[in-house]
């Protein structure tokens, strides 16, 4: 995931170089500008706990560096949720229209909540 979430980061980093990027219109600009920061704000959150883990290492407190993962990644996936779904907003609306960015953006949060918040529930309540 922290691959992931880097070259994405990465990825959106180098959009404003491209040509076609003077032709985005005020709400794609922004829209854009906030998946920039949102994406920094997922990798910082990604990485952490390796900062944690480095910093604490060998102090005898595992069970506080294996909790402090645990609630980073959760809010990590969270933010990657909303990068994700900008993501598919920002380039649905650049390639087909507005409607169909709004549409396939909340369409790829609902499935990510699905698969990510409620699957894990329904797996934990059987068990």
């Amino acid at each position: 995931m922290q691959t992931g979430v880097q070259i994405l980061t990465g990825f959106l980093l180098t959009l404003p170089f491209q040509s076609r990027f003077a032709d985005l219109d005020h709400y794609q600009r922004t829209v854009y500008l906030v998946l920039v920061v949102t994406a920094v704000i997922a990798t910082a959150l990604i990485v952490a706990p390796v900062s944690v883990h480095r910093s604490l290492f060998r102090q005898q407190m595992k069970r506080v560096i294996v909790t402090q993962a645990d609630r980073l990644a959760r809010v990590a996936l969270g933010v990657l949720a909303l990068v994700m779904t900008g993501a598919t907003l920002l380039v649905f609306d650049v390639v087909v229209g507005r409607t169909e960015g709004i549409v396939a953006g909340a369409t790829v949060l609902v499935v990510l909540a699905l698969v990510w918040v409620v699957l894990p529930e329904v797996l934990r309540r059987r068990k």
